[in-house]
């Protein structure tokens, strides 16, 4: 079976991966970050970012 080759999307999810793993899920676009969410988790005290829960 051929494959379709994939469709660039302009806008929406599927228009934006994240900036270090590639993943489509919810990106985390603040401060022109655009990381999905598992990565900001990752990354984001290194960012300067605290958490005060």
């Amino acid at each position: 079976m051929k494959q379709k080759p994939k469709k660039e999307r302009k806008y929406g999810k599927g228009s934006r991966p994240c900036r270090r793993c590639g993943a489509y899920g919810p990106i985390v676009r603040r401060l022109g970050l655009y990381l999905c969410r598992q990565c900001f988790r990752e990354v984001a005290q290194k960012l300067g970012f605290k958490k005060y829960r």
